[in-house]
C-alpha cells in the first residue's frame, strides 16, 4: 500500500474487499450525535459498535443508515464465548440499529485461536446474511501470523500506539510481500494509550506534547494499518480526530519524536511490561 500524502482516500480492508476510511470511530465515548454525523459526512464510515454501545453513535447510525446503508461499514463487536450468546448479542444489536446485518462481526478479545464451536457459529451467521465478514481482536501478539492464512478471518484489530510498537514486528512484519487480496484488513485501536500520550505530565523533558491528530497519524503512518480507531468524547475531540484524514503520515522527523515519547511512558510506568506481556 503507498500513501498519496494524505488520509482522506478509502482504501481496501485487506480481502474483505471492503472500501473503508483510514479513521474509524469507536462507540464508547461521548461524542455527541452530531460529531458522528459530521465524521460521516468527511468520509468516515468505518462505525464499530463495541464494548459500550452508547446511543451518541447509535442515533447517529439509525439516522443514516436508511439512505446509506451501503456507504456504512458496521462492526458489531462480541466477547461471547459460545454460539448461542454471540448471535443473541448480534441481534440485540442489528434490532437496536435497526440494520438487518452488520458488515463486521468483530469477536472480541481473543488471546488464543477462537474454539471450533464458536467460529462455526460465526460462519453460520454469514451464510444466513446476519454478516458479512469475520474479524479478531486480541491482546496476544504471536496469535495473529497463525491465523493469517485462515480466509474466515478478514480482518485482525491490533492495539498499536508510540508506547505498545510491537506489532510492528510481530503482527505487521508477517504482511510483508503479500497483497491486498491476500493478507487480511488491519485496524489499530488505543492509538492515544489511554490517553497518556496526550498527557503534559508525562512527557519527557523538553518534548511537546502530542494531540491526537499526531497519535492516529503514528498508527496510520504504518503502510500495513488501513484503520485506526478513535474513541472521541465531545465535539472537539471529533474534529481534532477528523484532521488526521488531511494531515497525511507523519515525517521521519515527527515519527522519531512520538517514539521518544513513547519510549519514556513506556519505561515510567510500573503496568506497561504487564499490560505488553499479554
Amino acid at each position: 500500500m503507498t500513501h498519496n500524502g494524505q488520509f482522506a482516500t478509502k482504501v481496501t480492508l485487506g480481502s474483505t474487499g471492503l472500501s473503508v476510511s483510514r479513521l474509524g470511530l469507536g462507540s464508547s465515548y461521548a461524542a455527541p450525535t452530531a460529531a458522528y454525523r459530521e465524521a460521516f459526512e468527511r468520509g468516515v464510515n468505518y462505525f464499530y459498535w463495541g464494548s459500550r454501545r452508547r446511543d451518541f453513535m447509535g442515533d447517529a447510525l439509525r439516522e443514516l443508515a436508511p439512505q446509506h446503508r451501503d456507504k456504512l461499514i458496521v462492526v458489531v463487536q462480541s466477547y461471547a464465548r459460545f454460539g448461542w450468546m454471540m448471535k443473541r448479542s448480534l441481534e440485540s444489536a442489528l434490532k437496536n440499529l435497526k440494520l438487518s446485518y452488520a458488515d463486521v462481526l468483530l469477536l472480541g478479545w481473543h488471546n488464543s485461536a477462537p474454539g471450533a464451536r464458536l467460529l462455526d457459529a460465526a460462519m453460520d451467521l454469514v451464510g444466513r446474511g446476519l454478516v458479512r465478514h469475520i474479524a479478531l481482536s486480541g491482546h496476544h501478539r504471536p496469535m495473529f501470523p497463525t491465523l493469517l492464512d485462515d480466509p474466515r478471518y478478514g480482518i485482525w484489530h491490533v492495539r498499536y500506539n508510540a508506547v505498545h510498537c510491537g506489532a510492528e514486528r510481530e503482527v505487521f512484519s508477517c504482511l510483508d510481500g503479500r497483497g491486498v487480496g491476500e493478507r487480511p484488513g488491519v485496524v489499530t485501536y488505543t492509538s492515544t494509550r489511554w490517553g497518556h500520550l496526550c498527557d503534559p505530565e508525562r512527557m519527557p523533558p523538553g518534548e511537546r506534547t502530542p494531540s491526537g491528530t499526531d497519535c492516529y497519524r503514528f498508527a496510520l503512518s504504518d503502510p500495513r494499518v488501513n484503520v485506526a480507531i478513535a474513541g472521541p468524547k465531545s465535539l472537539a475531540e471529533m474534529r481534532q480526530a477528523l484532521d488526521t484524514l488531511t494531515a497525511g503520515p507523519l515525517s521521519d522527523e515527527e515519527g522519531a519524536w512520538m517514539r521518544r515519547v513513547g519510549a519514556h511512558i513506556y519505561g515510567r510506568d510500573s503496568t506497561t511490561r504487564l499490560r505488553d506481556g499479554v
